[in-house]
């Protein structure tokens, strides 16, 4: 019988294991301290949404006050108006632009030609890299009433009179999920790829056997061999509904769009920062009030998850 290590149940002790593979643990080190200093860190400032803060008066607030801050959100309309806003913002891009990855992965990998599946792949994802001020101000130029390329089109096209896109309210959550479209769909088929790439060849071969068409194939063994990476991507993209990408949101603001464009995000920056009188308590409690909202609703869908397909994160 092999001599058991200490350390009990045959596990190696960290400082073991630890200079055993200190590549490894070194390549951890950049990770850990950004998480730790960006990530966790800050969490301590959550205080200030139960204590009074006055600026030069100390970090940590002057007076302890409870729930005060809480309660004053709680009836405020404006707080109301950017959580639904938020909520409807976020359904529609998880509506449209969750199932599109997995759409275009499918796609990607059915595709016969490997020059044109990785033309394809490329040119999808490279959007990813391109700043979001960069998007915004690449979309003012396409947009523009006077010069952009859409309304040069529908004027000589249709006789159409210019829309000012970006200003108008019911422009902004077409205009916010498309650009996201745009962004993110490459890059995120990337995973469902990666994930259509272990599955095993034998249930594709057996499925033809039985005469299964490349329909009958994706639906029957392509998809349900990803499932468990949908379901993740789903959980994690549910605990994300409630804070949208807020530089997007920012540079597409106007007072024009602002009954559909002020979200949560935009709601704690104006309170606590771009204000007249910043109240920097109150912006923290309603960002302590959105990351609880965002922990419940990754802890439910991952119970649902777990329930009806046995698929979780944890």
């Amino acid at each position: 019988m092999a001599k058991r290590i200490k350390g009990g149940c045959g596990r190696e002790p960290l400082a073991v294991h630890i200079r055993k593979y200190p590549a490894l643990y070194s390549m951890f080190v950049l990770p850990a301290v950004y998480f730790i200093i960006f990530k966790y860190m800050p969490m301590f400032g959550n205080i200030l949404a139960f204590r009074r803060y006055r600026p030069g008066m100390g970090p940590w607030g002057t007076e302890w006050v409870g729930f005060q801050y809480f309660a004053r959100f709680l009836g405020d309309e404006s707080f109301w108006r950017a959580f639904r806003n938020t909520l409807a913002t976020s359904f529609w891009n998880i509506l449209v632009n969750f199932p599109l990855p997995i759409f275009l992965a499918v796609i990607l990998n059915e595709a016969r030609s490997k020059y044109f599946k990785k033309i394809v792949q490329t040119i999808s994802y490279m959007p990813r890299f391109i700043s979001t001020v960069v998007v915004i101000a690449i979309l003012g130029e396409i947009l523009s009433p006077s010069s952009g390329l859409l309304n040069r089109f529908l004027v000589g096209a249709f006789n159409m009179e210019p829309i000012y896109f970006v200003n108008l309210p019911q422009w902004f959550r077409p205009i916010y999920v498309l650009t996201d479209s745009w962004q993110f769909t490459g890059w995120t088929a990337i995973i469902y790829l990666a994930a259509i790439t272990n599955i095993n060849s034998d249930l594709f071969e057996a499925a033809e056997i039985d005469g299964a068409s490349r329909i009958k194939k994706i639906w029957h063994v392509t998809i349900p061999s990803i499932m468990p990476t949908i379901m993740v991507m789903l959980i994690l993209q549910v605990g994300r509904m409630l804070t949208l990408g807020f530089e997007k949101v920012l540079l597409l603001y106007t007072p024009a769009n602002s009954h559909v464009s002020d979200i949560l995000d935009t709601l704690v920056y104006r309170t606590g920062l771009a204000g007249g009188t910043p109240n920097y308590s109150y912006a923290t409690a309603i960002g302590l009030f959105s990351g609880i909202i965002g922990l419940i609703l990754v802890s439910s869908a991952n119970f649902i998850s777990r329930k009806t397909t046995g698929e979780s994160i944890y």
